[in-house]
């Protein structure tokens, strides 16, 4: 223990999120997984920007990331296909991976290998690890990162890492919680170090991977190579400005900080952009019906620089506690939803541009290593705009302190 006072052995700056590629393996009809499983680059690609050609296909973006000033990649995987299956097929998912890692290493970039479980087959959700510390899903899940260690480390220790979970569940974060994730993540990490000593790993807490679950971590397991993740989207109503009901309600337009508008401009302007989109008078009254609690909840918040400071303090205390350093926290995604061209979702550019250059900013401060979400996709929280030029968004850059 006397040597956590060093930084990891992997060194990690400045990454960014690609996630379209090898999450979400495809399913067919019947619910399996397509096979070969996962996208090829070119699917990829073109699920976010179908409409304009991808010269030079993922080498040119590996490339062009590169280029940027990023200097790894957090690479997300479904594990899906590994688990559900056995023999050649179980080593045939493996392949397509090793090979992805392989890709992106050549360009210069390293890579954080993130165990990204998806919903779309729910038998290899993420919540085949929540029925306790000793079940059956929980063992199986185990066994499956022992084997991806292994791939790992023959692409040597200088160039990647190993992030086994992302985004646990088992809250609540507090007194009431059993202690089945301190177990679960102890132990995991207690098998990748039968296969290797010096990959690094990530590791996280519970409650949805923040920084509320970091601080409910007991890192009895740590050594030099670990790193800590927390992801910061907090407040998360201000970074997931949309709707969760099927009719397409407008929630967008909060502010950051909140104090650099009011409610009653945020009113104004979601009925402006629904006057422009044809939206109906009593679907109007509807939406802001259900609008008006939420804005009002965000302005008594009053989120702002304080608060956010206040977040990463817990973060940055809990690793001094623990003897630490702060250069081995790993905030594993931020960003902002961008408004969209109905104004249906998101935030102005302006207040987006605010919040990722004053999170960037709060983690660089005590040398923390981040990786924004993400590359490239049509979910609105993207480098690479869903319209317009191929080209990254230069003012995202900025805020991300990139030239």
């Amino acid at each position: 223990m006397a040597m956590t006072a060093e930084a990891a052995a992997l060194s990690l700056k400045r990454g960014i999120g690609l996630h379209d590629w090898l999450n979400w393996s495809p399913v067919e009809k019947d619910g399996s997984y397509r096979w070969p499983p996962y996208r090829s680059d070119m699917e990829w690609l073109k699920e976010s920007r179908p409409d304009v050609d991808w010269p030079g296909g993922g080498e040119a973006e590996f490339a062009r990331i590169r280029s940027m000033g990023f200097d790894f990649v957090r690479l997300a995987i479904d594990p899906g296909p590994i688990l559900a299956n056995q023999g050649a097929k179980r080593q045939q998912a493996l392949d397509i991976l090793s090979s992805a890692v392989e890709r992106i290493t050549a360009s210069g970039l390293k890579v954080v290998f993130d165990i990204h479980s998806a919903a779309q087959v729910p038998a290899y959700s993420i919540d085949m690890v929540n029925g306790g510390a000793d079940s059956k899903g929980v063992a199986d899940y185990r066994k499956m990162v022992v084997e991806v260690a292994a791939m790992l480390v023959k692409f040597g220790t200088d160039k990647v890492a190993l992030e086994p979970f992302n985004e646990p569940a088992y809250d609540p974060c507090d007194w009431r919680s059993t202690d089945d994730w301190q177990r679960i993540m102890t132990a995991t990490v207690r098998d990748i170090r039968t296969v290797s000593t010096e990959l690094t790993i990530v590791a996280t807490g519970a409650c949805g991977g923040g920084i509320g679950g970091l601080i409910n971590l007991d890192p009895t397991f740590d050594d030099p190579n670990i790193y800590y993740s927390f992801h910061m989207y907090e407040p998360h109503s201000f970074t997931h400005q949309r709707s969760g009901k099927p009719d397409g309600a407008f929630v967008s337009g909060l502010p950051w900080p909140a104090d650099a508008s009011t409610p009653e401009v945020v009113i104004e302007t979601l009925k402006s952009q629904m006057d422009v989109a044809g939206v109906s008078a009593a679907n109007q009254q509807l939406n802001l019906s259900r609008a008006r609690p939420r804005i009002a909840q965000y302005f008594w918040e009053n989120w702002g620089q304080s608060q956010l400071e206040a977040r990463f303090r817990q973060a940055t205390d809990w690793a001094g506690e623990h003897g630490i350093p702060t250069q081995r926290l790993f905030m594993g995604e931020f960003g902002v939803i961008l408004m969209s061209d109905d104004g249906r979702r998101g935030a102005f550019e302006a207040d987006r541009f605010r919040y990722i250059t004053a999170v960037r900013q709060q983690a660089e401060q005590f040398g923390i290593p981040w990786a924004a979400w993400e590359y490239s996709n049509a979910q609105g929280m993207t480098l690479i705009p869903a319209s317009g030029p191929l080209a990254p968004d230069a003012k995202l850059l900025q805020a991300l302190g990139l030239p």
